[in-house]
């Protein structure tokens, strides 16, 4: 990969991480566009690594929330546990929402699942469609969320059920975890929120993992090359996913999700016929 591939990665992966249209998707068609080689142990970790340069932006725009605890008296009664998660109970949600994507993704990634789906384009056009097609509905099936309602336990763990779908990618980890907050009862813009908080300790898990798994296969991969190539990616995503974060809470609170669907039809349809013609992604063989 050269720098412009790159940044052009990257900036494909700070548009879409937030949107509910499947960065992971996105960025494995905008590599076949480029013709950069499937299958290759550093692009799959380049992949998941420069999204956690995306998800540090969460952290910035909404770093009252992460640095901010709650100094209040715990019940009268409560144990050790108790008077620790009353006080970082904002870390506690998270650490309850993605406990079950911890499970799924592990278990995906020593299967070998994970990689093969990585691979596959079909993949990622026919979850486009499909998930576009539910995008359509979604709104009406779910829009009655209550201001009253706000994430607790029983929800988180629910919303990260919902996030394990996304390790197929073409899904969006976006798209499952608010709408998985609508289904509990969640507003659109609290349920997005919890999606970007929740995004913040998964990607920082795989981002580790691939790191590691990396590391221990063949460090050979560490060239000033390639780390200067992971470093231009994460801070192209920051900086991306930063506006497009704010104006994606903006539009989805107003508008909902159906013109995210819309788009999921377009681009998984016209992908699945170029395939199915036998026609190349790569614009250049």
């Amino acid at each position: 990969m050269n720098w412009l591939e790159t940044v052009i990665i990257a900036i494909v992966e700070g548009l879409t991480e937030f949107l509910p249209v499947s960065s992971t998707g996105h960025m494995i068609i905008t590599q076949n566009l480029l013709g950069i080689p499937q299958g290759d142990p550093f692009v799959h970790a380049f992949t998941f690594i420069i999204q956690f340069g995306a998800i540090l932006s969460v952290v910035c725009l909404y770093w009252k929330r992460f640095f901010q605890f709650d100094h209040t008296p715990a019940p009268a009664g409560s144990s050790a546990f108790q008077r620790l998660k009353h006080k970082y109970y904002f870390y506690w949600l998270l650490f309850v929402g993605v406990l079950p994507a911890v499970l799924i993704g592990l278990l995906a990634k020593k299967s070998g699942l994970l990689d093969w789906l990585l691979d596959s384009v079909l993949v990622v056009a026919i979850m486009l469609v499909v998930g576009g097609i539910f995008m359509l509905f979604c709104d009406t099936l779910f829009n009655k969320g209550s201001d009253s309602n706000k994430v607790n336990e029983r929800r988180a763990f629910k919303i990260g059920l919902y996030q394990c779908i996304s390790v197929i990618p073409g899904v969006s980890r976006s798209m499952a975890t608010i709408v998985g907050g609508m289904t509990q009862g969640l507003t659109r813009k609290r349920a997005a929120e919890f999606s970007f908080f929740l995004a913040v300790p998964t990607m920082a898990g795989a981002t580790l993992l691939d790191l590691l798994d990396l590391l221990k296969e063949d460090a050979a991969w560490a060239t000033p090359h390639n780390i200067t190539m992971l470093l231009l990616g994460c801070a192209v995503a920051f900086v991306v996913a930063l506006f497009a974060m704010k104006w994606f809470v903006a539009f989805l609170t107003k508008y909902g999700f159906k013109a995210f669907g819309i788009y999921r039809i377009i681009v998984g349809g016209i992908i699945i016929v170029l395939l199915l013609t036998g026609h190349s992604l790569a614009m250049v063989d």
